[in-house]
């Protein structure tokens, strides 16, 4: 398990994260271009090991249900993952490369696909083309209305 001393360490070498000591000596740090209103990417590094990130858009982590994983455990090359993760996650449109797509389900299993091309979100259902969106944050905003998550 890193220290307290090397989680924080590794939270201050992301240029993109602003420090903010908080009560009981824990540690925050805030994303403020972050696109959505979660602006913590790390939340209450403590000096007993604790610590969580924000990983609620990312795929692939259990998370808690505001959206946060505890990185007590994690490796250095763990927690870099998940930082560097949860930043492009909460950037928005700026990560998006063209050709670049997204799979969202509802509760049925049903499978939509999010595809940036040409400076626009699109959704297909199959081959169908559904909608367009101007920007990531429509989109998501639009899916999650209708009962859509990433996997």
């Amino acid at each position: 398990m890193l220290s307290f001393q090397e989680k924080l360490a590794i939270m201050e070498s992301f240029p993109q994260l602003e420090r903010r000591d908080v009560s009981l000596g824990r540690v925050n740090f805030h994303y403020e271009k972050s696109v959505i209103e979660k602006k913590n990417v790390g939340f209450h590094f403590h000096p007993n090991g604790n610590g969580y990130v924000f990983a609620g858009e990312v795929e692939g982590y259990e998370t808690d249900e505001k959206g946060f994983v505890n990185v007590r455990d994690y490796t250095e090359e763990e927690l870099r993952s998940i930082v560097e993760q949860s930043i492009q996650s909460l950037t928005g449109d700026a990560y998006w490369e063209e050709g670049q797509e997204e799979k969202w389900f509802d509760s049925d299993r049903n499978e939509l696909a999010l595809k940036y091309e040409d400076d626009m979100w699109y959704l297909f259902s199959g081959l169908n083309l559904e909608m367009a969106f101007e920007t990531y944050e429509e989109a998501r905003e639009y899916l999650r209305e209708e009962g859509f998550h990433r996997l």
